[in-house]
Order: C-alpha cells, then sequence, then structure tokens
C-alpha cells in the first residue's frame, strides 16, 4: 500500500460526495435551478442551456419526462440509480446519480442531485468493499499501531490466529511471546525496525518472525511480516500497519528442504567412508538433532558387499560421533576408532535392524498423548543399498523441544538414503582396483565444455561394477567456427582393455576432429588407424604366436557437426544407431536414416554423410546399443519408449536424461549405455557479420575499415587492433595466393573468431622470415596474436580462421546489428 499524502484527498471521499460529485439543484417537479462548473464539466452543458429545464430532458433512458419525486429522489432514501445521461456533443454518459431532499415544503430548491461517472464509482465502491474485505474476511492478520507504537486495531484474522482480542494498547513486541526476527539485515526487536518505517517511510515486506502466540504457547510459529506508514490526508503520519501471514508449515518445510540440499552438497564428496559419516554428522548437527552416530557393518569397511538379511548387531562399528559436546570446544567430534558397538538387547537399534526400518524410540513409543516429553528422543535408521544392510545412523535430541515428527522422520530416511548411496560407492571404491578407476576418470569427459552452440546433459553407466570401467564413450568438441563436434562410440567388451581402446579411439577421433574434417572423412580417417594398429600389432608377434583379439575392430562410432550459424548438423556413422532427433515446435521425434556405414577397422565400404538443417532448440540423442539393446529387451520397443520421453524435450536435460534411464533400463543390464542430450542454439543475427569481398588489393583496406567498425561496434575495442591486423593479413593472402570472390565473417562467441574464405584449395604455411624478406611473417604474426587459428575445406574452397579472446565488450554496444555487405 502506498503512503497517502493531500494530492490523493479525493480517494476518501466516494465520487458521489457534494465535495467531488457534480450536482444540480432541482425543484419538486424536476426543473434544473442550480448546476454546478462540475456538471458542467461532466456533461458539457453551460448553465444558460440547462437552468429551468426538466432534468429528464438529460436522460435518455426513460426518454420521456422524469419526475424526480418518482424516479430520482428514491436515493434520498439509501438508494441510488445509474442512467444514461445525453451529452452536450450527443455522445452518451453512463452515470450514477444520488438525490438528497433539501426541504419538505415542497415549494422552491426541493433536490440536490449528485451525478458520477458510473465506472469511477463502481470502481471506488469495489474499493471500498476489499477494505471491508480486509478487516473481515481475509485470512491475512491485520494491526494498526499508533505513533508510539501501541495497537490500536486488529482485524478478525488477527484475533483469531492469536486466539484472543486483547491487544490494544499492545506493543509489537508483547504480541507473542519469545519472539525473535528471523530475517538478516533486521534490527533485533520489531519495535526497532518499525520506528524505522515510521521515520523513513520505507515499507518492509516479507520479514520472518518466530514466537509463541497465545493459542500455542508451547511451540514456535513463524510468520511472514510486512510494514507500512500510515498518514492522513495532510501527510501527517498516523502510525504503522503491519500484515502477518503464518507460514510456519511452510517454514519448516522449507528448513528441512535447505537440510536435504546442504546434504546434497556436502555430503559424500569423496569416496571414503568415515568422511562421508562426518559429513552427515556436520550438516544435521545442531539444526536436525542435538546428537548423531554413524555405525557400518565390519564387512562392509572391509569392502565387500553385505547380503540381505547379514546384518547383526555384533558386528557393527562405530566410525564418527558427533555429540553435543562438538559445540562446547575443539575435539568433541570425532571418528569413533573401528571398535565393536555393544548394542543392548532391546535397544532401538537391534530392532531397526532386525525389521530393516527406521525405528523411533521416545515420546512416540512411551508417552505418547501425555504433554510430557521424555529426557531423550531417538531415530534409527538403517544405511541400505541395494536391498542389504550396510550400518545404521542414530539421530539423538535431548535439548530440542519437541520430538521427531513425521515429516522430519521422512527427511531423515532421505537423508540417511542417499548418505547409503555415497557410502556404498566408497565401499566398492576401496575393493575395486585403484588403477581401473583412474583410467575410468580420464577416459571419459569429466566436464562438458559450456559452449554456446549447445546445452549438454549426458548419462554414462557401465554394466560390469566389478572393473568399474567399460568401452562406450562419447565427447563433445569444440570446432572453429563457434561449431561443436559430437561423438558416441562403442568398443566391444568390458574392463581395462575395452577402456583403453576407448581411450585410444576418443583421443584419435579429437585429434581428427581438430583438422576441421569433415564427418564421413573423419570415420574414414579413424578406419585407416584402426586398420594400421591391428596390422602393427600382427608384425610384431613372433612366429606361431596367436594375435590377441583387438576390441578396437568392430567399434561402432556416430559423429556429428552441428553449426550454430547456420543451425545445419552434419552426420556420419560407422555401424552405431542413428540419433534421435526432436523437431522443437512440433515435438516430433525422428530416427534419421544415416548410411549405416561398416565397423571401423573393416575396411569395406565407404562413409556416407547426410546434412538437416535444424530450428533451434531441436533435441539430439546421440547413445549406445547399451541403451536400447539386451536380453529380453525388444529394440523397437526400446526406440518408441525413447521417443516418448523425448517428446517431453522442453524440460531440463538433465530430467530427461534420468527419465530416459530409468525408462529403458529398469534392472540388471549386461553392456555399457552412454546417453548425450544435446539442444541446439544458434548464434543471435547480432553476433555474426559477413562481407562479400573482390579479388582486388584494394579490399584489404575496405576489409580492414568495416572489420574494425564492426569490432568496435561490439564493444570489444581490446581487440579492434589484433582484428585489423589478422583481417589485413588473411585478405591479404586470400587475394594473393587464392581466385575468384573472398567473404569476411566475424563471429562473436566466447571468442572473437576472424575467417576469410576464397576459393582455392591450397592450404598456408606457417614460416618463419629471413631478416632481408620482405613477406612470409603474415601469418607468423597471426598465429603470435591470436589464441588459435587454421584452416578448414568446404566444398567451394576453403576458410582461414583465426580466434582472439574477448577480454572485455562494451554493454552499451553489445547489441549493435551487424553490417552486411
Amino acid at each position: 500500500m502506498s503512503v497517502v499524502n493531500a494530492a490523493e484527498d479525493a480517494g476518501f471521499r466516494g465520487p458521489l460526495d457534494v465535495t467531488r460529485a457534480a450536482t444540480a439543484v432541482l425543484e419538486a417537479e424536476g426543473r434544473v435551478v442550480g448546476w454546478s462548473p462540475k456538471a458542467q464539466g461532466l456533461l458539457g452543458y453551460p448553465p444558460q442551456e440547462v437552468l429551468q429545464r426538466p432534468i429528464g430532458a438529460l436522460v435518455v433512458e426513460p426518454v420521456d419526462d422524469i419526475h424526480p419525486a418518482a424516479d430520482l429522489a428514491g436515493a434520498a432514501h439509501g438508494g441510488r440509480q445509474v442512467l444514461h445521461m445525453r451529452h452536450r456533443d450527443g455522445h452518451i454518459v453512463r452515470v450514477v446519480t444520488a438525490t438528497h431532499a433539501l426541504t419538505h415544503e415542497g415549494a422552491g430548491p426541493a433536490w440536490l442531485l449528485a451525478v458520477a461517472d458510473a465506472e469511477e464509482t463502481e470502481e471506488w465502491e469495489s474499493l471500498q468493499s476489499m477494505l471491508r474485505g480486509l478487516a473481515t474476511e481475509s485470512p491475512v492478520g491485520l494491526a494498526v499501531y499508533d505513533t508510539d507504537l501501541r495497537v490500536v486495531w486488529t482485524n478478525s484474522a488477527l484475533r483469531q490466529e492469536m486466539g484472543t482480542s486483547q491487544y490494544v494498547g499492545v506493543g509489537p513486541d508483547e504480541m507473542v511471546t519469545h519472539g525473535k526476527v528471523l530475517s538478516p539485515g533486521y534490527p533485533p526487536t520489531l519495535e526497532e525496525m518499525m520506528r524505522q518505517v515510521l521515520a523513513i517511510g520505507e515499507p518492509v515486506i516479507g520479514l520472518h518472525y518466530s514466537g509463541h502466540p497465545p493459542v500455542d504457547p508451547e511451540h514456535d510459529h513463524v510468520w511472514s511480516c510486512s510494514y507500512y506508514r500510515l498518514q492522513d490526508a495532510g501527510g501527517v503520519s498516523l502510525g504503522v500497519c503491519e500484515e502477518t501471514v503464518d507460514i510456519t508449515d511452510a517454514h519448516l518445510a522449507q528448513q528441512r528442504l535447505d537440510l536435504l540440499v546442504r546434504a546434497g552438497g556436502q555430503v559424500g564428496t569423496t569416496l571414503d567412508m568415515v568422511r562421508t559419516a562426518q559429513e552427515l554428522c556436520v550438516v544435521t548437527v545442531p539444526q536436525f538433532a542435538d546428537a548423531v552416530t554413524v555405525d557400518l557393518l565390519e564387512v562392509v569397511l572391509a569392502g565387500d558387499q553385505p547380503t540381505q538379511g547379514s546384518a547383526h548387531a555384533r558386528d557393527m562399528v562405530r566410525v564418527w560421533e558427533e555429540p553435543e559436546s562438538k559445540r562446547a570446544g575443539p575435539g568433541g567430534a570425532r571418528p569413533a576408532g573401528r571398535e565393536r558397538v555393544d548394542y543392548p538387547p532391546d535397544s532401538p537399534q537391534v530392532r531397526s535392524l532386525s525389521s530393516g526400518r527406521p525405528v523411533l524410540d521416545g515420546p512416540a513409543d512411551t508417552e505418547r498423548g501425555n504433554g510430557q516429553l521424555p529426557p531423550r528422543s531417538r531415530l534409527v535408521v538403517p544405511l541400505r543399498a541395494e536391498g542389504a544392510t550396510l550400518g545404521l545412523v542414530t539421530f539423538s535430541r535431548n535439548r530440542h523441544p519437541a520430538p521427531f515428527d513425521d515429516g522430519e522422520r521422512a527427511v531423515a530416511d532421505e537423508l540417511v538414503s542417499r548418505t547409503a548411496v555415497c557410502i556404498d560407492n566408497a565401499r566398492r571404491f576401496t575393493r575395486e582396483h585403484t588403477a581401473s578407476l583412474m583410467l575410468q576418470r580420464s577416459l571419459l569427459p569429466q566436464n562438458l565444455a559450456q559452449l554456446t552452440a549447445v546445452e549438454l546433459a549426458y548419462r554414462y553407466l557401465p554394466a560390469d561394477s566389478r572393473a568399474g570401467v567399460g568401452g562406450d564413450w562419447f565427447d563433445v568438441i569444440a570446432l572453429s567456427g563457434a561449431r561443436v563436434g559430437l561423438v558416441v562410440g562403442d568398443v566391444v567388451g568390458h574392463g581395462l582393455r575395452a577402456a583403453a581402446t576407448m581411450g585410444r579411439l576418443r583421443t584419435s577421433v579429437r585429434v581428427l576432429a581438430r583438422l576441421d574434417l569433415a564427418p564421413e572423412e573423419l570415420l574414414a580417417r579413424l578406419d585407416d588407424l584402426v586398420g594400421e594398429g591391428a596390422n602393427e600389432q600382427a608384425a610384431v608377434l613372433d612366429e606361431g604366436e596367436q594375435v590377441p583379439h583387438d576390441e578396437a575392430l568392430g567399434v561402432t562410432c556416430l559423429y556429428a557437426v552441428y553449426d550454430p550459424v547456420s543451425g545445419v548438423c552434419r552426420m556420419a556413422r560407422a555401424g552405431h544407431p542413428p540419433p534421435a532427433v526432436v523437431d522443437s515446435g512440433s515435438g516430433t521425434v525422428t530416427f534419421p536414416d544415416l548410411p549405416a556405414g561398416p565397423p571401423l577397422g573393416l575396411g569395406a565400404l565407404p562413409f556416407e554423410s547426410v546434412e538437416m538443417k535444424l530450428p533451434e532448440g531441436s533435441l539430439i540423442a546421440l547413445f549406445t546399443d547399451g541403451l536400447v539393446r539386451g536380453r529380453e529387451l525388444d529394440v523397437d520397443v526400446q526406440l518408441e519408449t525413447l521417443g516418448a520421453v523425448l517428446t517431453e524435450h522442453r524440460r531440463p536435460l538433465d530430467e530427461l536424461c534420468d527419465q530416459a534411464v530409468a525408462a529403458l533400463l529398469r534392472g540388471p543390464v549386461d553392456d555399457d549405455a552412454a546417453l548425450l542430450l544435446v539442444r541446439t542454439q544458434k548464434l543471435d543475427r547480432h553476433q555474426v557479420a559477413e562481407w562479400e569481398l573482390a579479388a582486388d588489393p584494394e579490399e584489404v583496406g575496405r576489409a580492414r575499415a568495416v572489420a574494425t567498425e564492426q569490432v568496435g561496434a561490439w564493444g570489444l575495442d581490446d581487440l579492434v587492433f589484433t582484428t585489423e591486423l589478422v583481417v589485413s593479413e588473411l585478405v591479404t593472402n586470400a587475394i594473393r595466393y587464392a581466385a575468384g570472390p573472398l567473404q569476411l565473417r566475424l563471429i562473436r562467441d566466447q571468442t572473437l573468431i576472424c575467417e576469410v574464405s576464397d576459393t582455392g584449395h591450397t592450404s598456408p604455411n606457417l614460416r618463419h622470415a629471413g631478416s632481408e624478406d620482405e613477406g612470409g611473417r603474415g601469418l607468423f604474426l597471426v598465429a603470435r596474436m591470436t589464441q588459435h587459428w587454421g584452416t578448414r575445406y568446404t566444398s567451394t574452397g576453403k576458410t582461414i580462421w583465426a580466434e582472439q579472446t574477448a577480454l572485455r565488450a562494451n554493454p552499451d554496444h553489445s547489441g549493435d546489428t551487424p553490417r552486411q555487405v
């Protein structure tokens, strides 16, 4: 609510108030004997045209004489009329009228007729209805304080919420007991905060405040409070209005959600079981529990997989303890060592191990409903993973005012479930060979590059949990011209040999991709490399020695290149399943008919590519066989299931990945599975500038000028000089050594990219010019002054490109439209 000042005085009075309305004085017969300036302003008639005329002449409906005593005087008894009156210029004005009696004698001026615009009046009356609703019907608690910050009025909602109406004269911090301001950045008391509102006039919105209301004096409640200053029509402060909403349930839910969020980021940061137990304890004490202990089975600590029903109390070892004393000084929280835990036979821990379920020991079991809290409340939750119990987590409350309720038990169960997954992963880590896991980290991409061209998400699920590594792989490769290379492949087998082969092929693909090869040419080169590797391996064997199997033979691979400038994606595959493509507009899922090509290493048939133009926001799903093939799985059904998941293509990619994996891999799998989801983006038209140039030396100066102007328009002033030099050298070389028209293109992406295209097919060579040479330094300067440069070939010639890191951009120029010539 805004502060009311003198200029808004009219808002306190209705449109039919005599100080605001258009008024006319009528005789008993209805003739006009008085006509106010506001009446002239509303209906357009000057007094000389209205006086001594019947008022009914101005009324459109009914058109005949209208007798004020019968038709207009009803307002004098509390009624009103909505009429259509004719304006002097002929248009119809919808008005509201009210009639007030001036005399009882029936002679002379007998009636005062107030007239106001009907729409304005109805709007004002709606406002009055809203104000009455705030006082009597609104669920928001309202209190009005005077300038001494004492309550002078409360609405029905506040009285009902607090359970009492005895608030007049009470201060803001006296309405509840144990009151406390929760929101940071505010004074510690409501009175101090409200005095600031009264003095400055700036409202406070959404302040969180806790306390014990009279209706529930034993428990904390939390309110969302807002405050604003009240002033009269003259701008004099009258006090402060308070609006409160009880958000206790939402606040508790938010606290529990925050706890889960913190646990998600702080629990399981390492593959160490003791460290994971410590992280769980640190997250939950003291906000959730006063003390926490974590006990694990001895076989789990040894790295073995426990079987269902094998958990016994005598096999438990306490690995971490977070007691209340840790808050009093250092050394309280500690690893508990490898000592066995001796549970009493009737303890909640023994009951939890026996049932495999959480057990609450305390008021829920022994003293429920008597209003007295026991001296200790414990919640024991089993750590379970893959149907087996790994250990126990015990949450204890000694000082906390309330026992664990149903919502907190659900939170504890979720916390322990997440922790169990982390501990089980750590158990696997201690069992598996260190070299295998190190190899897995090094061979698969850990963090995909953040590229403008695409939005990415992926999932990789190795089938062999013992080896920890597999042969499927995927990759995303940044290419020149803001393009991106997408690759997914499948190596036969699992384990270290398959992983090593996968790493060798992935590296080869990255190297070949950086040569800007077309997809079909890249697969042909990769096929040659695989074949040469097999031949070299066979050549070094002694006579009679058996040739070992090379997992690279028969590898399938799909490679695609997406250009965010044109929106064109070009794909080729070597025996690999085709991708799924989702149209961003219609949501239609298709599996493009790409020429299959032979698996790598066979050297049988050539590879072919297919080019398709993708609308912005299209979704490409690249995957390996393991996602759609397997024992007792119908490939066609699996592909239909994948397509059904991808129809919800507007959802976050991580959610789509999880949904696809959950829908397609519903149990143990015997093959690795990789899924790469790619949502295409297009560069904005303001990020690309192109110019056609003639093969004329005079065009070099023009090229420098337009490039310098464009870079300056983009606000990349630090790159103007380097860009001018790069453009000059590349255009000069193209004119000197190539033929036909040239094209200069600048792309402002995460880097500034300069490209010069011509119809030649010879690649320039970087060389060091001699001291007496007049030329030969151009490409050397380009290479020294840019981060990357190179050549890529097209069907019509070649493109020389160079990239510079954009140090900073002036935002005032970042949206300037590029010039195109």
